[in-house]
């Protein structure tokens, strides 16, 4: 799992291990759930987990969605990717541990991403995009390792502008913990206290990403921001979650509480000592945002506050207000032939905005569900602040 790594940790920034604004000690969040992420294959059938199954929204917010993308390894022949699919309302975060990835948009986005790379794509208003293995890793093989994560956005920002942010691993800001038996690479935010060594990502929605990698029998303990949520999922290697030490493995995602501490919280993450020899380390995804609180409607790629803004966007799509796949990928995926993107056939001509009926889920479980995101209508209620 290279992603980034340093040759010395030891010359890095390290983070507080837990002395907060004033002086106070920090409390650390206790471990709320853990749930184990179920498997399935995405697009044209690569491995994924889907990290926040089983979670519910509100605890997630402002997070929709992670999927963990692999880990495999292909033979010649076998990677596979997605077809053009649209999105609207939302951002999503594709990050590649390892192998390499290529990511195109109707707006002129995109590029290839590879160990450490991050590719950002604001959905917005609305969006087509495709992200499929390059030709040569097809004929190659070799191993593919990432996630993708969906950021919502605030209603007011739900309409924006579409937008493409392509952040390279020798930009993502790289901490020590505090004993340095933890390398953090810092994709968006920043952590508690160490303001000046934020990540490169630029965010619609206050949050931080953080992929940690912690050696065996090491501790981290990282300052959090109290007004934040905060995820950690496993990518690999097994340990404990909390000083209550709630134990922690690979696919597995541990939605810790928040204290209400005006100092700030911390949140303490242990590998166990004897770890397996393909995965010598814990490796641990963090993420942590400000909740929007809003209400959200969520169907197939589309995550907007109400069912009628959902249907809308069927709706547009259908009609092609989303834009059109550009002239030179029509009918064409990077390595294998497919068919046209026909929106009328797929969506049904009689697409009505006062319902989701039982055809409308079938259609966008056939061809934009690519993510296996929900094809029935999701919906919360709007919370109570």
């Amino acid at each position: 799992m290279p992603a980034v790594t340093v040759s010395d940790i030891t010359v890095l920034p390290r983070v507080d291990a837990g002395i907060g604004l004033n002086g106070a000690a920090k409390r650390a969040r206790r471990v709320k759930s853990v749930t184990t992420a179920p498997q399935g294959f995405e697009g044209e059938g690569f491995p994924v987990r889907r990290a926040f199954a089983g979670v519910d929204l509100m605890e997630l917010d402002p997070f929709i969605h992670l999927d963990q993308m692999g880990e495999v390894e292909y033979a010649p022949g076998e990677p596979k990717g997605t077809p053009w699919h649209p999105h609207r309302g939302f951002e999503t975060v594709t990050y590649i541990i390892d192998g390499i990835f290529d990511h195109k948009d109707n707006h002129g986005g995109g590029g290839t991403i590879t160990n450490g790379d991050t590719q950002w794509m604001t959905a917005g208003a609305g969006i087509l995009h495709i992200e499929t293995p390059p030709e040569h890793l097809v004929m190659s093989g070799g191993l593919f390792h990432g996630f993708q994560l969906w950021v919502n956005l605030p209603a007011a920002k739900k309409w924006s502008k579409p937008a493409y942010q392509d952040i390279r691993a020798s930009q993502v800001g790289l901490l020590a913990s505090h004993d340095g038996g933890a390398l953090l690479r810092v994709i968006a935010g920043s952590i508690l206290g160490l303001e000046n060594h934020a990540g490169p990502g630029s965010t619609q929605t206050p949050m931080t990403m953080i992929h940690a990698t912690i050696a065996p029998g090491a501790e981290l303990r990282l300052p959090w921001r109290s007004d934040y949520n905060s995820l950690v999922y496993t990518l690999n290697g097994h340990g404990t979650a909390g000083e209550e030490r709630q134990p922690i493995h690979n696919g597995q995602l541990a939605v810790l509480e928040t204290t209400g501490n005006p100092e700030g919280d911390l949140l303490v993450i242990r590998a166990d000592q004897n770890q397996e020899s393909r995965s010598p380390s814990m490796d641990i995804l963090i993420l942590g945002g400000l909740p929007i609180r809003e209400q959200i409607a969520w169907m197939g790629p589309f995550v907007m506050n109400t069912k009628a803004e959902v249907l809308k966007a069927f709706e547009d799509f259908q009609k092609g207000l989303l834009g059109t796949v550009p002239a030179e990928h029509q009918n064409h995926h990077s390595n294998t032939p497919q068919k046209p993107l026909k929106r009328t056939d797929k969506l049904g001509a009689d697409v009505k905005k006062d319902a989701v009926d039982s055809a409308i889920a079938h259609d966008a479980k056939q061809v934009l569900g690519v993510h296996n995101a929900p094809t029935e209508l999701q919906e919360t209620e709007k919370p109570h602040n």
